[in-house]
């Protein structure tokens, strides 16, 4: 059997007097890539920044890389990776300087960082814009570097939020083709997403939380079949109670009135 690289069990958080997860409990092994989805407002992006070491649960026990959390969240934040669903850069720095920052904050080795951000910058074509200020980045090529800095210090678990974001499509497939090599190699990857298709193709299991309680934890086969469903995405409907949107489309064509002639 694997070796856990996250436990969670029974982890409650609160907002203020507001619950937001209630009691969730899942482990993730190493080398798999686990896809976590919900509708907005479930928690996902809460649990994924406890993981991270950024939030401290209300109640439960947490562990990542056998390292309890929060207590050694210092430690934790060495081992992981992070991609945020929205991130704000140093604009003000090039490409190449925070990369630099990143790998440094990590303690990697100068000469193996400066080979890791050549190879990375390289392989993701920004290479020749390394000088230039990250102000003058499209979003794409922030969300490349924000995927650099997240691998530079060769993490044990990483943490995907919407990764995909602002990607065009040669970007999209290549990022997916490196989860899965990641992922032989030993490392755990939490993939947070709406994009259900690519969660189906990529992940060996799928996490559904559902207003801050884990409703589903199984293979996408294994959900379909439980469900009677044809796609993750028909499992996500019915799971979440999603199924019929019919009405809600029809209300805004409705509003929208007739089409211009």
């Amino acid at each position: 059997m694997p070796e856990s690289v996250v436990e969670f069990e029974k982890v409650v958080f609160c907002y203020d007097r507001a619950e937001v997860l209630h009691e969730i409990s899942f482990k993730l092994k190493r080398g798999e890539i686990v896809g976590l989805l919900g509708p907005n407002g479930a928690g996902k992006t809460t649990t994924i920044k406890i993981i991270a070491g950024i939030l401290a649960p209300t109640a439960g026990r947490i562990s990542v890389t056998g390292l309890p959390l929060p207590e050694r969240a210092i430690d934790v934040k060495q081992r992981i990776g992070y991609v945020p669903e929205s991130a704000i850069l140093f604009e003000s720095l090039t490409g190449q300087e925070f990369l630099e920052l990143s790998g440094r904050l990590h303690d990697v080795d100068e000469d193996t960082l400066q080979a890791r951000i050549h190879a990375i910058l390289e392989t993701f074509g920004l290479f020749s814009e390394r000088i230039s200020r990250l102000d003058s980045y499209s979003k794409g090529m922030r969300q490349k570097v924000l995927i650099a800095a997240a691998l530079l210090h060769n993490p044990e678990l990483i943490l995907l939020d919407e990764p995909l974001s602002g990607l065009d499509v040669n970007a999209a497939i290549m990022i997916k083709d490196l989860i899965a090599a990641l992922a032989a190699d030993g490392k755990t990857i939490l993939y947070s997403s709406h994009v259900l298709d690519v969660v189906e193709k990529v992940c060996d299991r799928v996490l559904i939380i559902h207003q801050g309680d884990l409703i589903a934890d199984g293979s996408s086969e294994g959900l379909k079949a439980s469900t009677s469903q044809s796609t993750l995405e028909d499992v996500f409907r019915t799971l979440t109670d999603s199924a019929n949107v019919e009405p809600g489309v029809a209300r805004i064509i409705a509003a929208l009135g007739p089409g211009r002639p």
